[in-house]
């Protein structure tokens, strides 16, 4: 709930800025406000996937993509995610999400997220989200038929298939009992 004036004035802000492709990378300019930080006074750890939803709503926005998916009912969720950080964002401080796809395959989409201050990566992520329809997850190739082919250079970094094979859990419709091993 925190973030939902942020994103919805995001939607309307971003529709103002300039247009990019699909394949493009995203730079949404940002300041660390209050409701990001904890009692360390820096971004809390889980409130930069929360920030990094605001980069690659910018991205689709911009690109047309979210109007695309909108269209189709189509819905975005995150399927998995990792981050790495390297210095902490403090109060007021000014800062950047970059967001790109880096790739796609018959499972999800893969975005590289980065938070960036005065030219330095602080936080990278990487998030492999999934695009629910009416009928289910989105096929590829619904996908590129509504969004445009990849670039023929785009190939995902073979640790991506690794990661989400080994941390991927049983599917909606399998049992996954809570068991510790």
């Amino acid at each position: 709930m925190h973030l939902l004036l942020r994103t919805l004035l995001l939607l309307f802000t971003s529709s103002r800025r300039s247009p990019l492709g699909a394949w493009d990378t995203s730079s949404l300019p940002l300041r660390v406000l209050p409701t990001d930080i904890d009692i360390a006074m820096h971004v809390n750890n889980g409130m930069y996937f929360s920030l990094m939803d605001l980069g690659r709503f910018d991205l689709m926005v911009r690109s047309g993509i979210w109007r695309k998916m909108r269209r189709r009912g189509w819905t975005p969720v995150a399927a998995g995610e990792t981050i790495s950080f390297r210095k902490s964002l403090q109060l007021w401080q000014q800062y950047t999400i970059e967001t790109r796809v880096i790739g796609l395959d018959t499972k999800a989409i893969y975005f590289e997220q980065r938070m960036v201050a005065d030219g330095e990566i602080y936080a990278r992520a990487h998030i492999a989200t999934r695009l629910l329809g009416k009928g289910g997850p989105v096929s590829q190739e619904a996908i590129i038929a509504e969004f445009g082919a990849p670039p023929a250079d785009l190939e995902l970094p073979e640790w991506i298939h690794e990661w989400r094979e080994n941390n991927a859990l049983p599917g909606a419709r399998r049992p996954a009992p809570h068991v510790w091993a």
